[in-house]
Order: structure tokens, then C-alpha cells, then sequence
């Protein structure tokens, strides 16, 4: 058994305390934020009886891990922090905000061979297991190319989480530079394929809107970009386009994330309205149906924190989904049934992954050095969108050591309680 630090008390943290709290694993919860309100009134909703005033403070007790969600710009030198301090580490998306933070991370972690786990959701969406698994059965052929997306208009309930978050200088922070939040494109495609990116170039749109959001001096990072596109080269010869958009006139069905890959027998294609599986003999067959989400059987706890929020409809569903088809919710804990899950079946794998692999002390499928494969192309490829485009190479940092073991997920979970 285990016990775990929670990190922050917004919205997505709330998302993720109960998956936690009831796991078999964990025996205990104490809950951290800086907001001495807010912590009070998150805590007594949940049910946790220990609090911490900071990240500091936690990090200083005696959990075994912590799970971090703060502000994304944070979560680099917190997740450091947390390490150094000797926990395992979960972690919401992304890893870091720069190359050297992610170097150093994936450094840390294998000097101390504590557990990361990356939050990247798009790994557990519908359509990456889907085409996961056909990739690894050979049914796509080789890799030729991939499109990977994020568009997510700022109008889709972005200005109201970043003003929940940022407080009064919210602004800037909202400026915050669209490839540096690449993984839930990059993830996708790489969260089928296993390769990783070596080679990138990038174009931004310099953003139009007058609302003090995007522009130099107007945010943290002099960023004047809102929208940015990369064009980016796999170690397996295949090729990447990644569009990260936060003005963009696109809804779609199927989320935020459509996605496509390209092979040379077969094909994946998604578009507002349709997902496609293309074979080269065979045309195309409609697989929306069994990569659909169904609706939340238990969604008055869901609408009730989207009301305390006053979420987007858009960030709504995101919140309050539950399973495909192609989920395998037979590895789950059977307690996960009743409990609200999110952004596409999502939540429930990335919690159980990382309560299991820090309970055995093992590798989780989205490790440390898959997370900096799915960040490193979009930090790279906003130097390169500020140097007009110019091709930059991506490092590698590697793949976890042959030696470490591999998280077991055949093995049921009850049968790891100490």
C-alpha cells in the first residue's frame, strides 16, 4: 500500500482525488494548494482529513508520491522538487516547459530509479488504442505519416480555466506557447507508432485578437503566437504534422484531438464528423461506433463541479466521459465503476498505471521518457517557429533501460495488496 500527495485542488485535481483515495493501493491522501479556502473546501468535499499548505510541505511529509496539478508552466521545477524530496511522481501534462527542465527530470529519475507517470491522456483515448493495436498487429503496414492536433479555441472555455488558475495576472500566463503544449498531438501519433521525433520545423500565426492574451510583452514568454504548425521527421523514416491551435473555428464530434495515420496498407482518418479505418484493397469502414465514449451513468457529481467551475460546455465533456469498446476495463479496480472519468475513457488508466507501477516499483507505459518524447518536438518547434522555420534536431534522451522492469497490467490488482 501506498499512500500520495495531491498537488494543487483545481477542477482536474478534483477529477483525479477519488480515483486515488478509493484505489486498492492507496491506504492514504492528504491534499496540498497554496489557496487556504479553497484546499478547506476540496478537502471536506472529498472527504480528506490531511491537508498541506504548499508543494514545499508536501514534498517535506511522508508520502510516498505525488501527484502534481498546477499550473502547466509549473510543472517542471515542482515535479524536480517532488524527486529530489524521494517521491515517485504523477504528473498532468506537460512534463516541462523547457529542454533543459525535461533533461534534467529524466536524468533525475533514472539516478534514483523513482516512478514518473505522464498524464498524457490522448494514450488512452479511443482512437490511440484502437490504432495501436492494429499498428501492432502489422495491419498498417510501415509508418509513412501522421497528423496529430490540439484545437482547442481559447473561446472553448480556456479564458475561464485560466482565469480559475492565474488569478489576477491570469493573462499572463494564458499566453502560454501552444507547442509547449504539444503531447495530447505528439502522444497520439508516437502513442501508436513507439518512435520518437529528430528532426523539426515550425510556423506560427501571430495572433489578431485584441485580448492581451498573446503578443510580445503581453505574457510570460513573449509569445505572439496562437496558433502554431510543425512538420516534423520519425526515427522510423515516417513523417509528422502537429497543429497546435488556440484560435481556431473547429468543433468537433469526437473532441478536440482529431487524428490520422497514414501506412503503406492502411489508413486512419478522423474529421468532425467521421473515423475511418481505409484499407488498401478493401476502402474505407466507419469505426465511429466502437471507438464512441459512452454517456457518464453517474453525472450529477460531474455537472456539479462543471456548475462550481463554470466550464465551456467543450471542457464539460471533457470532464464527464466514459468508456469505448476498445477500453481494456477488465485490468481495472472493480471500485472504478462507479467513479467519473474523463477526456475519453482517459482518467481511470492514467490513475490505476500510476498507483500500480509505484506500488511495484516498475515502469508505467507513459514513463518519463515517453513524456519527453511527446514534449521535447514542441519545445523545439517554438524555437524554431521564432526563427522563421528553421529545421532544428530534437534529443534524444532515450528509452527506459532494458533492466527496469515493466508495469504487469495482466496482473489483477487485488493481488497486489501488501
Amino acid at each position: 500500500m501506498i499512500t500520495i500527495g495531491i498537488s494543487g485542488a483545481g477542477l482536474f485535481a478534483e477529477s483525479f482525488i477519488p480515483l486515488f483515495a478509493k484505489h486498492p493501493l492507496v491506504e492514504r491522501v492528504v491534499l496540498a494548494d497554496l489557496i487556504p479556502d479553497r484546499l478547506a473546501e476540496v478537502a471536506a468535499r472529498h472527504g480528506i482529513t490531511e491537508t498541506a499548505a504548499s508543494h514545499a510541505d508536501l514534498c517535506a511529509s511522508d508520502v510516498d508520491a505525488v501527484a502534481i496539478f498546477a499550473q502547466r508552466h509549473l510543472h517542471g521545477p515542482l515535479t524536480l522538487e517532488a524527486l529530489e524530496a524521494g517521491k515517485h511522481v504523477y504528473c498532468a501534462v506537460p512534463i516541462a516547459s523547457s529542454p533543459s527542465d525535461v533533461e534534467q527530470i529524466v536524468g533525475t529519475v533514472e539516478r534514483t530509479g523513482l516512478v514518473y507517470a505522464s498524464g498524457e491522456t490522448s494514450y488512452y483515448y479511443p482512437h490511440t488504442i484502437y490504432c495501436r493495436d492494429r499498428y501492432a498487429a502489422g495491419d498498417f503496414g510501415a509508418f509513412v505519416y501522421g497528423e496529430g492536433n490540439y484545437l482547442h479555441d481559447m473561446t472553448h472555455g480556456f479564458y475561464t480555466a485560466f482565469q480559475h488558475s492565474g488569478g489576477e495576472q491570469w493573462r499572463r500566463v494564458a499566453g502560454f506557447p501552444p507547442m509547449f503544449y504539444p503531447t495530447h498531438s505528439t502522444g497520439a501519433v508516437l502513442g501508436v507508432t513507439g518512435a520518437r521525433v529528430t528532426e523539426v520545423s515550425c510556423l506560427g500565426y501571430t495572433d489578431t485578437e485584441d485580448d492581451g492574451v498573446f503578443g510580445v510583452g503581453r505574457n510570460e514568454w513573449d509569445n505572439p503566437f496562437s496558433n502554431q504548425t510543425a512538420l516534423m521527421r520519425t526515427d522510423d523514416g515516417g513523417m509528422m504534422r502537429i497543429n497546435e491551435f488556440r484560435r481556431s473555428g473547429w468543433r468537433g464530434r469526437h473532441g478536440s484531438n482529431p487524428l490520422t495515420i497514414y501506412g503503406t496498407l492502411a489508413s486512419y482518418e478522423e474529421n468532425a464528423g467521421s473515423q475511418l479505418w481505409v484499407d488498401r484493397q478493401d476502402g474505407p469502414t466507419d469505426v465511429s461506433e466502437i471507438l464512441a465514449c459512452a454517456a457518464h451513468t453517474r453525472d450529477t457529481e460531474a455537472a456539479d463541479a462543471a456548475d462550481r467551475a463554470g466550464l465551456h460546455e467543450v471542457l464539460r465533456e471533457d470532464f464527464n466521459s466514459r468508456y469505448a469498446s476498445v477500453h481494456p476495463t477488465d485490468r481495472l479496480p472493480q471500485v472504478y465503476a462507479g467513479l467519473r472519468n474523463g477526456h475519453l475513457g482517459s482518467h481511470h488508466f492514467l490513475a490505476d498505471d500510476f498507483v500500480r507501477a509505484a506500488q511495484t516499483r516498475s515502469v508505467p507505459p507513459v514513463n518519463v521518457w515517453e513524456a519527453a518524447k511527446f514534449a521535447l518536438p514542441g519545445l523545439l518547434a517554438h524555437a524554431s517557429s521564432l526563427a522563421g522555420g528553421k529545421q532544428l534536431e530534437v534529443p534524444d534522451l532515450g528509452d527506459a533501460p532494458p533492466d527496469l522492469p515493466r508495469l504487469d497490467l495482466s496482473i489483477p490488482v487485488e493481488e497486489l495488496i501488501d
